[in-house]
Formats: C-alpha cells, structure tokens, sequence
C-alpha cells in the first residue's frame, strides 16, 4: 500500500451603500419586475399554477430591507475596527445550489481511490467564487476571545478536533458550535497515521466518531489526518468510519508568516487554509492576532471566507 506523504512537517505546537442609492436600485428592480410581468400578449390570459406574477414589494418593504442590509454592513465595520483590521471581511456568495464534484487532487490518490470509492484528500474546492476556507486543527489553545471576534465579524471556520487535546474542556467547542461552526474529526491523539496498522487507524478514527456523536450529536463526514499524512488504509479506514471527505489544505497561515504548497505562491478560489489553535505558549501571538494576520491578506487579495461544508 502506497505511503502518501503531504507537507510532513510536525508542529507540536502547533462600500458602504448609501440608503438612498440602494433603495433606489431595488426599487428599479421591482419595477422592472412588475413591468415585465404586466407585458401580457392577452390581458385576458391567466398563468398557470404555480407561474402567477410575483407582486412588487412595497416600498416600506423596500425600505426595511435596505436598512436592514446598512445595518448589517456597519456592524461588520464596527466589530473590524473592534478587532484591529485593516477592512471590512468580505462577505462571501450564497452557498451554490449545486455541490462541486469532489474527487482527489491529482497525485495525492492511492490505490483503488475510485473502484473502492474512498474518501477524496484534496486541498482546493472547485469553484469560480473569490472564497477561500478557514479550517483550524487540534483544540490547544481554547481563546475566549478568538470565539467572540469571529462570531463579532461573522467568519465561519471548521475546526478539526483531537480528544487528547479538547477533553479537558468539551464546553469551549460546543460554544464554537453553537456558534454556527462545524466540528470535525481529526483522530483520537494526532498519530503519524501511515505508521499504524489498519486496525490502530480505524480505532483512531472511529473512537473519536462516537465521542463526536457523544460530545457533539453528530458524527462528521470530514476527516483531516495529523500532518496530512495518509496511506490506502487511513481511506480505507476512514469510510468505514462514516467519512466522505478528507480535506487537507493549500496555504497554513501562521500568526507571523504564511506557507504556500503552490510554487507561485499565491492563493486561488475554493483553496483550504490551514491554521491551529495556538496561543503565546506556542507562538508569538494570540488566536486573535492569528486571524488577524489572515483576515487582512484574504480581504487584501478580494476573497471572502466561506464555509466549507456549504461547498460538499
């Protein structure tokens, strides 16, 4: 069974719109919209079932909805003042109607990936939108005040958990989760999975599913393996387990630096971002300075933050 080796690196540590321009491109809108469907070859003709026109919104309706979308924008731009950034985040698209095919990025499948239909690692998700995706391993460092800026700003993030390091406080991840953010597995101890047999990577994997279940009420779909390190049984594995994906990622931001897998480093759409939950035992900075750092280089380079479970 092959080894398959990705970024083997052990870190033990690890516009503001105006009101009355919006409400007047909206208003156009629904103008248009009544227009076209008063445009009837027979005035005398009714639509079928199901296709009757759709009425304009009033325009206290009109209203409501432009102030609700202010209000949305300045609170954002308050809660990135709050935290020190350089812009507002940008807000990410609808999440699409269709999913992307997911399949393994070339060069990182093993044996029998499609004929056993293992679990696709991949490190970029296919898509024209200008989004990236935050994903954060391990459980470390439990920042209090990491939960409350990104909830503040609306940012949403995967984290993918390791028991050895979260079962001192489930509370912390059941707030993140609360929060809106999706927790994943990522083993029971973060082993160097390829060095353990296919039994040993299965209860890595599978125990940590019953006490995502236990803890979290759920069992994930998505399964990061420790340093990216994977060979055909961790797949096999895996999807005995319940997972579907095994996401691992392009770029690792650092609360000083970021590391690139691409040679011409920069990042595209639809790439994973990689960071941990470190604080100044580890690093020379906070969780907060941490996403701090990528904040600015995301919105800088015009992407928002998407979920990553939207897209799968």
């Amino acid at each position: 069974m092959g080894l398959v080796v990705q970024n083997d690196k052990k870190t033990t540590k690890g516009g503001v719109h105006r009101k009355t321009g919006l409400r007047g491109a909206l208003a156009a809108l629904a103008v248009a919209a009544v227009a076209a469907g008063c445009a009837q070859p027979d005035a005398q003709v009714r639509p079928a079932h199901g296709q009757e026109r759709l009425q304009a919104p009033e325009a206290r309706a009109l209203d409501s909805y432009a102030a609700r979308l202010q209000a949305s924008y300045q609170a954002r731009a308050a809660a990135a003042r709050r935290w020190g950034l350089e812009e507002v985040p940008l807000t990410p698209p609808p999440p699409p109607e269709t999913k992307p095919r997911i399949t393994a990025r070339a060069g990182f499948e093993v044996d029998h990936q499609e004929d056993w239909h293992l679990p696709p690692v991949f490190t970029t998700v296919p898509t024209r939108n200008r989004v990236v995706f935050l994903t954060i391993d391990d459980g470390s460092e439990k920042d209090p005040a990491f939960l409350q800026m990104m909830r503040d700003l609306k940012i949403p993030y995967t984290a993918f958990l390791s028991n050895y390091l979260v079962k001192d406080d489930y509370g912390y991840f059941r707030k993140m989760q609360a929060y809106g953010n999706t927790l994943n597995n990522h083993t029971l101890h973060h082993p160097y999975l390829p060095g353990l047999s296919y039994e040993e990577q299965e209860r890595e994997i599978c125990d940590m599913q019953d006490i995502m279940q236990r803890q979290f009420g759920k069992r994930p779909k998505v399964f990061r393996p420790p340093y990216g390190n994977y060979n055909e049984n961790t797949l096999r594995a895996a999807k005995f387990c319940g997972i579907r994906y095994a996401p691992i990622w392009n770029e690792e931001v650092f609360v000083d630096h970021w590391e690139y897998r691409e040679d011409d480093q920069r990042m595209r759409p639809g790439d994973i971002v990689l960071t941990h939950f470190r604080g100044r035992s580890d690093w020379n900075g906070t969780m907060v300075d941490d996403m701090r750092r990528f904040l600015n280089k995301v919105t800088a380079d015009g992407y928002a933050v998407a979920r990553l479970e939207d897209y799968l």
